[in-house]
């Protein structure tokens, strides 16, 4: 049974591999080895629900290289400084080249064997005379330059969200889907960029996650502009409002009162009664903002699954 788990970059977890006869507890500091090296990761206690999911699905398991010491915890505090200095000698660098690159994070393995450049670009850099300088100022030591897109830049820095939780990239999102436009517009929010677009400057993730449910209670629903009898008379629908299965309605008296669906019915021809036309326009986009709404989509620098 699967007892322990370690965290790495963004959040992710992974199985721990402890050695017969080697004591970890929940909370300590190991050096595991990976893909890039040796690294350290904070140890997590599985509970059994995730150690039933795991041993059917069998994720790969990392090995423990040994708990850290106290001289190893010295030894992490003198990486985090020089991973700092490092951020800064290559961020003069690409300033000195003139590369059309952002700086993002700086890491090295924990036996400094390797250091790993993170950066975003709007278009592929050639960085041969940066890897150059990098090599003589970084001697014996393995450099990686990896770009990664404004969505995985967003997930490696963390930080919290409009809603107040952590961002959902750095916690349990492993895969980023497909954004545009469409999912705010058929929701029925205001295409305002503040309102629907993250620290990333892309559309939220979370656009995606209720978009099912407001297509079901779109069903049936008449559409914005069309004629229907209510109540209380004819009238023309102005607004949605999905959630509470509800939509606003101006009748010939001028008043705009909200129905329940069930409530009125839509009738056959046009109904004379002039509506406002930000209230038939629920997709306008709010003109105060000079933002190309096009740009918070996703495109190929949004995310390069390269972290």
């Amino acid at each position: 049974m699967i007892k322990y788990a370690v965290n790495l970059i963004k959040n992710t977890f992974h199985p721990l591999q402890v050695p017969d006869g080697v004591q970890v507890e929940h909370g300590q500091l190991v050096l595991v080895r990976t893909e890039k090296g040796e690294e350290v990761a904070k140890v997590f206690l599985v509970n059994d629900k995730i150690a039933k999911i795991w041993q059917k699905n069998r994720p790969e398991f990392l090995p423990l290289v040994r708990v850290l010491n106290q001289n190893d915890l010295s030894v992490l505090d003198d990486l985090k400084f020089a991973e700092e200095e490092a951020f800064k000698t290559c961020k003069e660098l690409v300033a000195q080249h003139n590369l059309c690159m952002n700086l993002v994070q700086t890491k090295y393995t924990f036996d400094k064997k390797k250091i790993t450049f993170y950066y975003t670009a709007p278009e592929r850099v050639d960085f041969r005379g940066l890897l150059k300088d990098l090599t003589q100022v970084f001697k014996r030591v393995r450099i990686d330059l990896r770009h990664i897109g404004v969505r995985d830049e967003t997930s490696l820095l963390e930080g919290n969200g409009l809603c107040g939780r952590p961002f959902c990239c750095c916690t349990f999102l492993r895969k980023f889907d497909s954004i545009n436009i469409k999912l705010a517009k058929d929701q029925g929010m205001p295409i305002t960029p503040g309102k629907i677009s993250g620290t990333c400057g892309r559309l939220l993730c979370c656009l995606n996650y209720e978009y099912k449910n407001y297509l079901d209670a779109a069903k049936d629903m008449p559409p914005i502009g069309s004629g229907v009898m209510t109540p209380d008379g004819l009238g023309r629908v102005c607004s949605l409002h999905f959630l509470s299965n509800e939509l606003s309605v101006k009748t010939e008296d001028g008043k705009i009162k909200n129905y329940k669906k069930d409530e009125i019915e839509m009738v056959d021809g046009d109904v004379n009664i002039d509506i406002d036309i930000q209230d038939t326009s629920a997709y306008q986009e709010q003109s105060d903002y000079n933002v190309d709404i096009r740009q918070l989509e996703d495109d190929r620098n949004s995310s390069t699954g390269n972290v």
